[in-house]
């Protein structure tokens, strides 16, 4: 197997950052059921892949069982953590929803000592300990406002649980197929176990207005872009930095729900989202 090309992994991860930060507030956007939205933002995803697809069919002809088996459940755990995050975002603010996301690390930590052996120090657990802090600060704040907040919060911090799950498996699979076929094929799985998800619990795949359509397909093309990018990093670096970089999504998430939706943002958000970027900072500074 050939190396690699050397990527502009900086350049490549800004992008990834603020594709994905309009992912919550197309979500905010739509009166479709969380699921019903995951659902068409992986198959039209899926779909534009297609023509890279086609170029590249020889490569996918030549996967064998053990790797569908293994694309399956990446593709599960994806589908997962979108109808988790989504339905987080019908619950709670862009703010506490996507600020929670930056547990990932510590997830994405854990899961790579367990699985790959990948060693870490004090400093790191340190900065990552800051962030933690003020996830903890938010969640309190969010208890006050109604417990709905709160149990967005809970559909958030699961839904990390479920995109560490899914980069972890991709981790040792891209480095074996190309990322495009890998994440057409993750896409495509993840958007048929929702659609089983949806017909088992009758919610209706279809009924849907053309604003609905326009948001499903802005879903499809801008944060999927981040995804793409994501699984092409993931031949270049590890779990935890790819998840350390999508925690600037916070960031650009809560700007834009200010500006585009008119949310406003609390002291405790503030003051929680101050630790988990102080964090952040210290831990890529290092």
């Amino acid at each position: 197997m050939e190396e690699p090309k050397p990527q502009p992994i900086g350049l490549l991860l800004t992008i990834s950052i603020i594709a994905i930060s309009f992912a919550a507030i197309f979500v905010k956007w739509s009166d479709a059921p969380a699921t019903i939205i995951s659902m068409y933002r992986m198959f039209l995803a899926a779909l534009l892949l297609l023509p890279i697809i086609f170029v590249k069919r020889e490569q996918l002809y030549r996967l064998k069982g053990r790797d569908f088996i293994i694309l399956t459940f990446s593709g599960v755990f994806l589908a997962l953590h979108f109808a988790l995050w989504f339905g987080s975002l019908k619950l709670t603010t862009v703010a506490s929803s996507t600020i929670i996301l930056a547990l990932q690390p510590i997830i994405a930590l854990a899961g790579g000592y367990l699985i790959y052996k990948e060693r870490t120090d004090f400093f790191t657990v340190a900065t990552i300990s800051i962030s933690f802090v003020g996830i903890v600060i938010i969640g309190i704040g969010d208890l006050g406002l109604s417990r709905a907040h709160l149990i967005g919060d809970l559909l958030s911090f699961l839904s990390v649980i479920a995109i560490v799950a899914y980069l972890l498996i991709g981790q040792s699979t891209v480095k074996k197929i190309s990322h495009w076929i890998y994440s057409f094929c993750v896409f495509l799985i993840a958007g048929i176990a929702l659609m089983i998800y949806n017909i088992i619990t009758a919610v209706p795949l279809g009924g849907y207005d053309a604003g609905e359509w326009r948001i499903f397909i802005l879903l499809a093309v801008f944060p999927t872009i981040a995804h793409v990018i994501y699984n092409l990093l993931l031949n270049y670096v590890n779990t935890s930095t790819i998840s350390m970089s999508i925690l600037g999504e916070p960031v650009g998430a809560t700007i834009l729900a200010v500006l585009l939706l008119g949310e406003t943002v609390t002291l405790m958000q503030i003051s929680g989202g101050f630790l988990v970027l102080l964090g952040v900072y210290l831990f890529l500074r290092r």
